[in-house]
Order: C-alpha cells, then structure tokens, then sequence
C-alpha cells in the first residue's frame, strides 16, 4: 500500500477512536519561539530549542550576553531541556535573532519552534545506556530542519531519544526511540501500547518518518491538533500507517511491546561518572551561576553544556581528577547550585508566577523558598502553581500547590488513586500541616 494510498484511507478511524486523550484545538499554536516572542508582565519572552539540551562554551556565551544586553539578566530552564529568556525590551527581536544566529543557534529559522528534542543527559558520560544518543540527536536535528514538511509541527510536539535507560522515555514525547538490544531501536508513539523496532542506524530517520505521518493524519482529520494524543484516531491504526511508510522509506519495523518501563528520574547532582551535575533551583540561573559553568565547560577540550528537563546541568568532563572535581562542584555550590543529591530542591517546582505572568495569583516562587524546609519532607515531587493551568509541571506522582482566588492555596496528592486527596493553605507558613493532612496513610 502506498502513502498516497493511506491518506485517502476512510474516515471511519478517526471518527470512531476512543483513544485520544484531549479535544482537537479551536486556535492556532501560538507557543513562544526565538523568533516569535511572548509578550509577559515582566517584558517580552523567548523560548529558545537547545535539541538534546546540548550547548557550546560559545551558545552558552551568546546566551548569557543576549540576557544581559537585552532581557533580565537570568536564564530561565525549561522541563524540556531549552532556555527561555525573559524581560525582553520591545523591539529587540532582530538584535536577539543576530545574536543567536550568530552562534549557531538558529540553523534554521522555520523550524526553530519545532527543534523539541530530549535526550538521555548522561548519554555516552557514565557507562550506563545501551548506546551513545548523541549521534541520533544530530541526525534528528538535521533532518528535522531539512524537512520542509516539519515545519507544520506545533511548538509542543515532543521528541524523546532515550539510550536505553529509561529516563527521557518517561517524559511523555509524541514520538520517543529508545535503544535496545543488539543494537536496535524502539520507536514509540505517545501513549501507545505498541511501538515498533527498526535498525539503530534508521532511527533518526524512522522519528521524523512518524512525525510526518502524524501531520498527514491531522491534515485528513480536518482539526487543530498539536500533541499526538489529541489526535482523534486509533492509536493502532496511526501505527499501521507509520510501519507502511516506514516500508515505504526502506526501514524494517517489527510490532512489539512498549518502550519499556521509565525512571523518569534526571541524574543526581554531583560527579556522576565522566560528568559534573548540578540542580538550577526553581529553573533559574543568575549570570554568575552560569558564568562559572561555562568557566567549568571550558576545562574540557569539547567545551559542552547539557541541560536536562528536570531544570538541572550536566558538564561533561571525562579529564577531570576527582580533586579537581570536587573543587569546582565546590565553586558551583558556592553560587547557589544544588551539589548536594539530598537537597529538597530536588523536589520542589514551580511555574514562574507573579510579577512575570498576569495569571498568576501569588508569587510562588517567593512562597516556595520560604517554605522549603517543610517541602523537604513532602518525599513526593512538590510544584507550585499561580492559577489552575500549573504550567509546566512535572508528570507521575506529586504534591501540586494550586494558587487560589481570594488568597491561600490548594494542595492536591496527585497518586493513581482515582481521587486526589485535597487540602487548604491559606499561607506558606502551613505548609507541613497541609502536607501531613493529604499524604498520611496516602496509597
């Protein structure tokens, strides 16, 4: 059967799944990029795809310099690995651009809100891992912008490249690949039972393959769609019409089970193999903070950056002696970066609240650090949110803090449990209170 064959297959699938997970879009995607900024309480906004979180000492340079000269001197991390500057002055759009572009952060424009890659950080630095992704990453990014056809993919559409561990595979990507045995690949689909097992070395092309197919099937659905499982088709019809043009490509694909199980757990902070890892609380880096990583960076003859989408850095560093290691952990710490694997920032979240966003009914960041001795206690991932949307929060097991209308905050334990347990807080002060009430004798 050829492509051509399956665009014009029946309606009936798509009108008839039960397996999509949200409704179809009645808007336009309208996430913020490089080149489309975002207009915040606190100045303008960009959000910038760094693939696999992997930067130069020189992007990391550009990045800071674009902060300082032309928004509010920090850089915010992203659950997905990228950077988002804030307090941007109007009209800086073009100087932004030149800048970035300059260090290569803008290989091509068209795609730049759709370069949403992640990756295994510790991919190829600590001996764990069925593969080194890095290769998989370039491929991926390359191809990505050398289709004319990705362009039409939303700001949120995810790619996840896992090197057999398990972590980035469980951070719910559109479409994930995940190495396997004998040198293999799994390609999954959102939340689909099924995945397929095609050639390591076609993987990257088999990813873009299946985000392809994903546009034609929102094209023929006739509805807005960004995410792969508000698509209103079978899950395993969508995989039928992938494993075909996957045949029709040259790429052998075999049906199998899932991705496998996922950790979903980033890595913790310290030295970790041939690599530093340090926690960016709440996300935000000064540009001391990110001065002395990228003085770190430059150590090492490679001179690279990872950032990882649970807000954390990791430095490569395979010549580093474990004195000398120490001492710039120690450094880093001294800035204000978590280098302690038992800190409770490495539970604690929260979206950027006020001033920055209208939205927003308090400042949570402020509360969030006032209370971070009883958070600590939590065990589960604690996030804070400014209103009900709870932007950008983690997935699985949590303590969500809701910000609500007339002051105070809702707490919710989010578990499998069909009903979270809920609480009031009407100031941070009560945190350890409300915790307690909603997580004892929790399931």
């Amino acid at each position: 059967m050829t492509v051509g064959m399956l665009a014009a297959m029946s309606m009936a699938a798509l009108r008839s799944s039960s397996q999509a997970t949200a409704a179809p879009r009645d808007r336009g995607d309208a996430c913020p990029g490089t080149l489309r900024l975002h207009t915040a309480d606190d100045g303008a906004l960009a959000r910038v795809r760094v693939p696999g979180g992997v930067l130069t000492v020189r992007q990391a340079e550009a990045l800071a310099e674009a902060a300082r000269r032309l928004g509010d001197g920090e850089l915010h991390l992203t659950s997905r690995g990228n950077v988002q500057l804030r307090g941007l002055a109007d009209g800086c759009g073009a100087a932004l651009a030149e800048l970035l572009d300059a260090a290569g952060l803008l290989p091509s424009p068209g795609h730049e809100r759709v370069r949403n890659i992640v990756a295994s950080p510790l991919s190829g630095l600590d001996g764990h891992g069925l593969r080194d992704v890095r290769p998989w990453l370039s491929a991926l990014d390359a191809a990505l912008c050398a289709s004319d056809g990705a362009r039409a993919l939303s700001g949120r559409f995810l790619f996840a490249l896992d090197d057999g561990r398990g972590d980035v595979a469980g951070l719910g990507a559109d479409v994930t690949v995940r190495a396997a045995e004998d040198g293999a690949a799994l390609l999954g689909l959102g939340t689909a039972g099924e995945a397929l097992l095609v050639p390591g070395e076609d993987a990257p092309r088999a990813a873009l393959a299946a985000a392809e197919t994903f546009l034609e099937a929102v094209r023929e659905s006739g509805t807005q769609v960004w995410r792969l499982t508000e698509l209103p088709l079978d899950e395993g019809e969508l995989t039928r019409r992938i494993r075909h043009r996957l045949a029709a490509d040259g790429i052998d694909a075999t049906s199998t089970a899932g991705v496998g199980t996922a950790t979903d757990d980033g890595p913790p902070p310290g030295l970790v193999g041939a690599a530093l890892s340090v926690h960016a609380p709440l996300g935000r880096l000064s540009a001391l903070q990110w001065r002395e990583l990228t003085r770190v960076a430059s150590q090492d003859p490679a001179g690279e950056l990872r950032l990882t989408p649970w807000r954390g850095i990791v430095v490569p560093a395979p010549g580093m002696g474990a004195e000398q290691a120490a001492d710039a952990l120690a450094q880093l710490s001294a800035t204000g970066l978590v280098t302690d694997p038992d800190s409770p920032w490495l539970r604690v979240g929260a979206c950027i609240g006020r001033p920055g966003c209208a939205k927003s009914l308090a400042d949570v960041r402020a509360d969030a650090t006032e209370s971070l001795a009883a958070a600590g206690r939590a065990g589960l991932p604690l996030y804070w949110s400014g209103c009900g949307r709870r932007c950008g929060h983690p997935r699985g097991e949590r303590v969500d803090v809701v910000a609500v209308e007339g002051g105070g905050y809702q707490l919710s334990l989010t578990t499998r449990a069909p009903d979270p347990r809920t609480a009031p807080m009407a100031d941070p002060s009560q945190l350890a209170t409300a915790l307690a009430a909603i997580t004892a004798s929790a399931p």
